[in-house]
């Protein structure tokens, strides 16, 4: 049986068309109508949601506070509501007093409920679970379009908190909103790393490691990294429109796909194992391994795209001074490391990348581009 909850509260006006609403509500209500939306993907891989697992450590920490006697929860909750919610101004015709009109309906799932937390889940959760009765919290709530408004919303309230990066980097391809300068320069090679994890055709396919793909085993901040600094200047910079913010991505993604298909080609071994078997899936494998890509390229960039073949001649010059399973890396000067010594960290990550970028260079420099 559906029924409706009214809420005194207060409308705010931010922007044109745009407004705010406050509102108190005890904490054991917000369930009847406010649900959490989780990140997760379908069988198409399409991504919904975008809350993280709830912090069970965290909520019983807020919970055991609560439960004290003089606690108090002064950081306001944050809820987007669909269209079914509205707002009914008081009588005197004062715009900025009036209750807020909330449907309820005992039956319906969780994902059809009138509203979804964007902000304070750990602290809802704590609520419910509280041993008081009828405590009231402040909620600030507004009406979105969509369930992608709410997405750049939970974004952009969070991107200063200490939020799982990889979470934000899995959100950032399905944002279209105007982002903080951090997050928007990272939105391009998370949506070139969504479709090197997703796309059926893909060598990296499912092999990076993200909140809906933890079976992973590349890390999604080393893929990052490796793109980020191709966009900057390697390959993938010739396909980037910074002006219009048109870019070639599917020229970026056939350049992508055709490289890392024939490192798996020239290094099967170590490209099937997990990165603490194998310093090729490994973070400075990954990274080392995309300055050779916008090396190939480059030094074929008179005849377009580099072919598969073209990738891999280059690739079994380079195989030699490879150890990415055994064995020991010989950086020169009498320096030397066990395969597995080199570590995620940004020191060894420059050496290896050296490494591999001097060795190339001398294994290149007498084999002109025209006999490959």
């Amino acid at each position: 049986m559906e029924e409706e909850l009214r809420l005194p509260a207060i409308t705010l006006r931010q922007s044109r068309g745009r407004r705010l609403y406050a509102f108190a509500v005890s904490g054991d209500v917000l369930p009847s109508f406010v649900t959490v939306s989780r990140l997760q993907r379908d069988e198409d891989a399409k991504l919904g949601g975008y809350q993280r697992p709830e912090v069970l450590s965290h909520i019983d920490e807020i919970r055991s506070y609560l439960d004290s006697e003089e606690a108090i929860l002064p950081n306001a909750l944050v809820v987007a509501f669909d269209d079914r919610v509205s707002f009914e101004p008081v009588e005197n015709g004062h715009s900025h007093f009036g209750e807020l009109i909330v449907p309820l309906d005992e039956n319906a799932s969780s994902h059809d409920k009138p509203a979804w937390i964007v902000d304070g889940q750990q602290r809802m959760a704590a609520l419910q679970n509280t041993s008081k009765e009828n405590f009231e919290v402040c909620v600030i709530g507004f009406i979105a379009e969509d369930q992608e408004e709410q997405r750049e919303q939970f974004m952009l309230v969070n991107s200063a908190k200490p939020l799982p990066k990889g979470l934000i980097y899995e959100l950032l391809p399905m944002t279209d909103c105007r982002l903080p300068k951090n997050l928007s320069k990272r939105q391009l090679p998370a949506r070139l790393m969504e479709r090197l994890n997703y796309d059926e055709d893909s060598p990296l396919h499912q092999r990076i490691k993200t909140h809906t793909n933890p079976e992973g085993t590349i890390k999604d901040t080393s893929v990052l990294n490796m793109l980020e600094n191709s966009l900057n200047d390697g390959v993938l910079y010739h396909y980037r429109d910074s002006r219009s913010g048109d870019h070639d991505v599917e020229t970026m993604l056939e350049v992508l796909k055709t490289f890392w298909r024939a490192v798996a080609e020239v290094f099967p071994k170590a490209w099937t194992r997990p990165p603490r078997r194998s310093r090729l899936t490994h973070g400075a494998g990954v990274v080392g391994m995309g300055y050779i890509m916008d090396s190939i390229a480059g030094r074929h960039r008179h005849k377009g795209i580099p072919s598969k073949k073209q990738f891999v001649d280059d690739l079994e010059m380079l195989r030699p001074a490879c150890n990415w399973t055994e064995g020991e890396w010989n950086f020169g000067d009498g320096v030397s490391r066990r395969w597995n010594d080199i570590q995620n960290t940004s020191q060894d990550r420059r050496l290896l990348a050296n490494h591999l970028m001097v060795r190339y260079r001398e294994m290149t420099d007498n084999q002109p581009s025209e006999e490959k």
